[in-house]
């Protein structure tokens, strides 16, 4: 089979693979396809967390098994080759006789790096790797990210006006000011749908009460992280309710009196962003979008710890305001949401 051919059904596997994102943190979300004579006869992606893996259910929608020993299994990252929710995906294939397995990339996880491949070649199948590998790679960035960096994806969010205010400098009420349109705010929820955790700092919460959860698109809300470091925050805001977990990053020393709230200290004194990274990390988060003030996301901007910012330029003015984040990147895109501009800059 060409090369071309190999990136078609590649490209199946990822665009299945999508369904999965938001919802098997903090697994990776991965997208399985079965080939037999050119015919597509099973496809699964990632259940969610605790649940099946994409080669599990590829396999499982397959009707007819006997087909699997002449069959092709494309994925787009490494099928797993230790116990963890789930027995080994390699296993399966091995018990199954497939015959070819085709992997967009390999798993750094140091449970599986190569030993997947290793256990299916030892078996007798052919393996191919690195088929699309750019794009595998860029759709599991989420996961690579935990693996290599040891701390979560980080997204930046903001808008901003047309003359570079990121907020009114006096509020009059104690909700957001909007920059952007409804269909932009529309997309910032769904893109909290796709993303594990939210963090705001004290000023952010105190101000505008934000509910930091998705409203205007379907799925899970994202755990909410608040930023108070001396816990001066009422407990009537929106943030403490039982919308959605909440993780407090303070210097006070507290133990949680609810099950919605978790207590995480931090010494203010220094290095306070690679400790938030730090107490994400230890609390298996994948991902995080970064919605606070300027102070919040300049403080990781001035640090370098930062993925891609996602930066909406609404089609307003302030007479005077608080200034926009300054920022550097590697430029990715731009487009128009209606009369806003949507710009996404990637850390390069």
């Amino acid at each position: 089979m060409s090369i071309l051919q190999h990136e078609k059904y590649m490209q199946r596997c990822l665009q299945i693979a999508k369904n999965g994102i938001g919802s098997t943190k903090p697994n990776p979300s991965v997208g399985a396809v079965i080939l037999w004579n050119d015919l597509i006869v099973g496809e699964g992606y990632t259940s969610s967390y605790g649940g099946n893996h994409a080669e599990v259910n590829a396999i499982n929608s397959v009707k007819d098994t006997s087909l699997l020993k002449e069959a092709t299994i494309y994925v787009t990252l490494e099928p797993c080759a230790h116990v963890g929710k789930t027995p080994p995906c390699a296993d399966l294939i091995v018990k199954h006789q497939i015959k070819n397995v085709v992997i967009g990339c390999v798993d750094t996880n140091s449970l599986v790096a190569g030993k997947g491949i290793e256990r299916l070649k030892k078996a007798g199948i052919n393996v191919i790797v690195g088929v699309l590998e750019k794009e595998c790679l860029e759709h599991h960035k989420r996961f690579f990210t935990v693996q290599n960096k040891k701390r979560p994806y980080i997204i930046l969010k903001w808008a901003e006006t047309k003359n570079g205010f990121i907020a009114p400098l006096i509020k009059e009420e104690q909700k957001p000011v909007w920059i952007s349109n409804s269909y932009s705010q529309q997309l910032v929820h769904k893109w909290r749908s796709e993303e594990h955790a939210i963090l705001v700092g004290t000023n952010t919460v105190k101000h505008d009460n934000p509910s930091l959860t998705v409203r205007s698109w379907e799925g899970e809300n994202p755990i909410r992280i608040v930023i108070d470091k001396e816990l001066k925050l009422s407990k009537d805001l929106s943030v403490f309710n039982d919308d959605a977990a909440t993780i407090i990053i303070t210097e006070v020393d507290k133990y949680s009196d609810s099950q919605n709230i978790q207590y995480e200290q931090i010494n203010f004194s220094s290095r306070v962003v690679e400790q938030i990274c730090e107490v994400l990390y230890k609390n298996e988060i994948q991902s995080v979008i970064i919605e606070g003030g300027r102070k919040t996301l300049q403080s990781f901007i001035d640090v370098n710890l930062w993925d891609e910012a996602r930066i909406f330029i609404g089609d307003k003015e302030f007479e005077n305001g608080v200034d926009a984040p300054i920022i550097f990147g590697k430029y990715i895109s731009e487009s128009n949401i209606k009369n806003d501009v949507l710009k996404i800059i990637a850390n390069d």
